[in-house]
């Protein structure tokens, strides 16, 4: 029988980075811009920040990403290591753990030992990943995959507060910036909320909310030290 649900689970790993690069671009760089205007920089000076927050931003999420996601690997790696000497050394006892583990799911002894033995035969080491260590091709981790699209999200991100700036009059640029960058956050927990087929309205909000405090913060911060000086 052919299988037409669509689920949204393989995005996972992708979307989680893509979003979180491109929503920490907007809010550091709108939020760099805003904390710099309020201390009274000229246009080039904040120009110079935003694209040094882009630049620096774009770097620091790739690295950050890739390491993180790099020791979950090695950490999976170290458990399907593990699970696979485990399975040479100790077959009985691993065909005794998949079946406790498919009796607590709810099949009844035979069944279980059963099922645990076909899939066993089948592919024993991926079925121990999957059902007893909760790993799957589809979950794993991808380090160079994460890297890439945090950072090429965040620079896109980042661009957007930028382009604004760019194009608008001294007077304007922080309510144009501010707002923008709103507009830009509420779009995209809307957007990544309908590729994971979540609820868009409390995605939107939820970004929107954290990137206005945090662009309100900075600018409180530009302005105390722009009086200050």
């Amino acid at each position: 029988m052919r299988h037409l649900e669509k689920h949204k689970g393989h995005r996972t790993g992708w979307l989680r980075a893509a979003v979180l690069g491109a929503n920490d671009g907007i809010v550091s760089t709108a939020s760099l811009v805003l904390g710099v205007a309020a201390t009274g920089a000229g246009s080039k000076a904040i120009l110079v920040a935003g694209v040094a927050s882009l630049v620096a931003g774009a770097m620091s999420m790739a690295a950050g990403e890739y390491v993180s996601v790099s020791s979950q690997a090695d950490t999976e790696n170290a458990d399907l290591a593990r699970e696979r000497a485990e399975l040479a050394n100790q077959p009985d006892h691993e065909h005794a753990e998949l079946t406790s583990i498919y009796v607590d799911r709810g099949l009844d002894e035979n069944l279980a030992q059963q099922v645990a033995t076909q899939l066993m035969a089948h592919d024993a080491l991926g079925a121990h990943a999957r059902d007893e260590l909760g790993l799957s091709d589809t979950l794993a981790a991808k380090p160079v995959q994460a890297a890439l699209a945090s950072a090429a999200t965040f620079a896109a991100g980042a661009f957007l507060p930028l382009l604004v700036a760019l194009l608008l009059p001294a007077n304007l640029l922080m309510w144009g910036v501010a707002g923008s960058a709103l507009f830009f956050l509420a779009a995209l927990g809307a957007l990544a909320a309908k590729a994971g087929g979540s609820s868009v309205r409390v995605a939107a909000v939820r970004v929107t909310f954290w990137g206005a405090l945090a662009m309100g913060l900075t600018a409180g911060v530009g302005a105390l030290f722009g009086v200050a000086a």
